[in-house]
């Protein structure tokens, strides 16, 4: 299960909704060996596509010397899908190289809603896994839990914007 605070999800969905049309990507960075994660870092899409993203090589490369700098890890990494579904692409099955990494999509096709599921990739073998949203502003142990979706082709609850 992913256990993520709110703001954080906030800010992915902001990011995506953003970069929209073309796919956000990023990562949620955090202690290493915590599977917490805490710090929110928005990347460049250095594809600048619709349908593909890519970390920029020098960006990835500040961003990972800076995790390595603070012992944290890309605990999130996470991309936007502009036109489908939150569910990994083959390609981003393909690319999956972090297998302790939660793989945060969020869909940006619908204006009116907001799409988000979780993935762990490990071996090419994807498995969904629920999402906690943790909402410290409303009460400090509050936690929302979402299943967004059963499998890849139907999604069983988004909820609104």
């Amino acid at each position: 299960m992913l256990s993520i605070g709110r703001e954080i999800v906030d800010a992915i969905v902001a990011h995506a909704r953003r970069d929209h049309p073309d796919e956000a990507c990023g990562i949620v960075a955090g202690p290493a060996g915590s599977d917490t994660p805490t710090r929110h870092i928005p990347m460049d899409n250095a594809e600048r596509s619709m349908t593909f993203f890519s970390f920029d090589p020098a960006e990835q490369f500040r961003v990972w010397a800076r995790m390595d700098e603070r012992d944290e890890e890309p605990v999130v990494i996470y991309h936007s899908h502009t036109a489908t579904e939150a569910y990994p692409s083959r390609t981003d099955i393909e690319i999956a190289g972090y297998p302790d990494a939660h793989y945060l999509l969020v869909s940006t096709r619908d204006p009116a809603t907001t799409e988000i599921r979780s993935f762990r990739i490990v071996d090419k073998t994807v498995t969904e896994e629920p999402v906690r949203i943790l909402d410290a502003s409303v009460d400090p142990v509050a936690v929302t839990t979402y299943m967004f979706g059963q499998s890849p082709t139907t999604v069983d609850y988004e909820c609104s914007a």
